[in-house]
């Protein structure tokens, strides 16, 4: 089949989370499988910079708010796709330096409705043929809220593709105004709680929702949830009116970036195909020298070493983390590194602590593909204790790299990690450690519970290889997207 997706962001060329990872190795997957998949992004300043060939295949005049846009439809040579990555030109839009969706104090591109919706609009062109080629299209696959007008539009071209519209975090839903669809131009009939219309405003997640044929979200444990008040963000009713036309589907990882056998961020590499465990301490101890932490070893250098890696909000459970510090280095041995950014809160009460316990916690304020590399490598445990978690990436990264994560039982979480139970380690299912209540107290007994099992070399070495053993990769869930596709 001919499938184009179409998204915001992407890896290598620009990333702000889990969706650059899936809209990078799902098409990879699906054209190891047989398809033709061509990937659509915005002409960012970021992605422009980062491809060496350009080609105009030809421009649209697309309306924006009050204004009309000269579009350039550019294709540029992507090493992992079997063909062509585009990219929409629109320099007023995406020519500006920074984050793809905030500016540097953090807040929202004033203009992000307006942006986005001339990005859907080119989409819903593209998806009649690429220009000066026979290459049409079957299935046009969407991704977040930044697409949720691709279906819509679409929804008023004869033929068209089939349209598939993925939810990657319901969290986020792109709600603007009701002035803000007003000048853009939009179909009059879309105002209403049929179509588009969200409490007073208009929201481009439910257009992708109900204008889509099909709708699917990252997990699902994930796709149940979101059915419910507690996680539905509002959005309950709608989803719950889709019935079958929702499914959720789990992400899988590129088993070729993420492999501790081949991984260039550290050395030694390590499999679960041959004697792993004196390699691992060795990237362990490296990676406690390369942030300051003392290492060797002596006895009190051989502590449990966690690691986190996300952003600094409460989603992700960062409070949790921050409320269990003093009594985890109180009645523990053990250090922790964390690697991420977020609210400006979190990020001072983190670093406070580190100057508060210099030997036993490392904070980088940031990110680094490098250091996360290692940390996924070098550490023991993996923290992640989301509130919720569409589907969740570092998780299954942990797993790979033999680094059982500690999670809540929320989401793609939920699908992934199989809790060390006696029962489970004695049937050796176990990969990994889960706690049910949301709190800091439930977090840290699940840490304790790991790091009594750390103490016990055997039963560790059965939990890590269980771990690094586990069928992460996206074949399966690809051939989930064509069966879907087909329908």
């Amino acid at each position: 089949m001919n499938i184009l997706f179409a998204a915001s962001e992407a890896f290598p060329f620009i990333k702000t989370g889990g969706l650059g990872d899936v809209v990078h190795s799902l098409p990879i997957a699906l054209n190891e499988l047989g398809d033709d998949v061509r990937l659509v992004l915005p002409a960012y300043r970021d992605v422009l910079a980062s491809v060496d060939s350009l080609k105009e295949l030809g421009y649209w005049d697309l309306p924006g708010a009050g204004v009309t846009h000269r579009v350039r439809i550019l294709q540029a040579h992507h090493e992992g796709l079997a063909d062509y990555l585009y990219l929409i030109d629109v320099p007023s839009l995406f020519d500006r330096a920074g984050n793809p969706y905030v500016h540097s104090d953090g807040f929202n591109w004033p203009d992000n409705a307006e942006r986005f919706t001339v990005f859907s609009r080119a989409v819903a062109q593209l998806a009649k043929g690429i220009p000066g080629t026979n290459w049409i299209p079957d299935v046009v696959h969407s991704h977040d809220w930044q697409t949720g007008l691709v279906p819509a539009f679409l929804s008023r071209t004869y033929p068209r593709p089939k349209s598939v519209f993925t939810i990657h975090n319901l969290a986020y839903d792109g709600h603007f105004s009701l002035h803000d669809f007003n000048s853009l131009s939009l179909q009059p009939e879309w105002w209403s709680a049929e179509y588009v219309e969200f409490y007073g405003g208009f929201s481009m997640l439910k257009a992708g929702m109900v204008f889509a044929d099909q709708v699917t979200t990252v997990s699902p444990t994930y796709a149940r949830e979101i059915c419910t008040p507690e996680y539905g963000y509002r959005f309950e009713g709608v989803l719950q009116h889709l019935g079958d036309k929702l499914s959720g589907i789990l992400n899988g990882i590129d088993l070729d970036i993420w492999n501790p056998a081949t991984d260039p961020h550290f050395k030694p590499n390590y499999s679960v195909k041959k004697p792993w465990q004196k390699a691992k301490q060795t990237v362990k101890k490296n990676l406690l020298a390369n942030v300051g932490l003392p290492h060797g070893d002596s006895k009190k250098d051989k502590a449990p070493l966690l690691g986190f890696i996300g952003r600094l909000v409460e989603q992700k459970g960062v409070d949790l983390i921050t409320e269990m510090l003093d009594e985890l280095f109180s009645s523990t041995d053990a250090k922790m590194i964390i690697l991420g950014s977020g609210h400006m809160s979190y990020e001072a009460e983190l670093t406070a602590m580190a100057e508060k316990y210099p030997e036993r916690l490392h904070v980088h304020i940031g990110y680094s593909e490098e250091l996360a590399h290692q940390i996924e490598a070098g550490c023991d445990l993996f923290v992640m204790p989301s509130r919720f978690e569409p589907c969740g990436l570092n998780q299954m990264y942990s797993l790979r790299y033999g680094t059982p994560p500690v999670v809540n039982f929320t989401g793609g979480l939920a699908d992934t990690v199989t809790d060390a139970t006696d029962m489970a380690i004695k049937e050796k299912t176990a990969n990994g450690f889960v706690f049910h209540f949301v709190n800091a107290d439930a977090l840290l007994t699940k840490i304790k519970r790991a790091i009594t099992i750390y103490r016990q070399p055997k039963l560790w070495k059965q939990v890590c290889e269980t771990a690094m053993s586990q069928d992460l990769g996206w074949e399966c869930s690809a051939k989930k997207y064509q069966a879907l596709y087909k329908l």
